[in-house]
């Protein structure tokens, strides 16, 4: 056989064998609860044969525009996924949906929110001020609740 044709040989043979040789096993996934004692939560994709119970994180006010005046509250829900779906229904949601409440100042109404922005508050005037925030399920009833103080300075400018 001639140089050329055993070294066209010889690359055929190398080609087959590497095209017929199984594909290299996929990576093992960790297991959920690998996933979780790692810092990771479970994908908000499928329902969850258990949850614990919701809880919500509220930040102070961001001092510097609260020194303008300006109250920017940013918050989390634990365990709740805040989104602007309401009624009965949405209680078999999983993992759990919800929304907040908010009230300023303990005026007699409060608003709803399902957007999972921070919150702002403008136009306050100065002196001390309370808001407070209820996290809610679809149906409004209150899961956890803060209450965060601050004063808005003297001096602090209106947007």
């Amino acid at each position: 056989m001639p140089a050329l044709g055993k070294a066209a040989l010889a690359a055929t043979v190398l080609l087959t064998a590497a095209c017929s040789a199984p594909p290299p096993a996929p990576p093992v996934a960790a297991p959920p609860a690998a996933a979780a004692a790692a810092g990771w939560s479970p994908a908000p994709v499928v329902p969850l044969p258990s949850q614990p119970p919701p809880s919500l994180v509220v930040d102070e006010p961001l001092p510097e525009q609260l020194a303008m005046g300006l109250v920017v509250l940013r918050y989390r829900a634990e365990n709740l996924r805040v989104v602007p779906v309401y009624g009965p229904a949405a209680l078999d949601v999983s993992p759990r949906i919800g929304h907040i409440h908010v009230t300023v100042d303990d005026a007699a109404w409060h608003w709803a929110d399902g957007s999972g922005e921070p919150l702002i508050i403008q136009s306050l005037p100065a002196g001390p001020h309370k808001v407070w925030i209820g996290l809610a399920d679809p149906t409004h009833k209150i899961l956890d609740q803060k209450t965060v103080n601050f004063v808005v300075p003297a001096h602090a400018g209106h947007h």
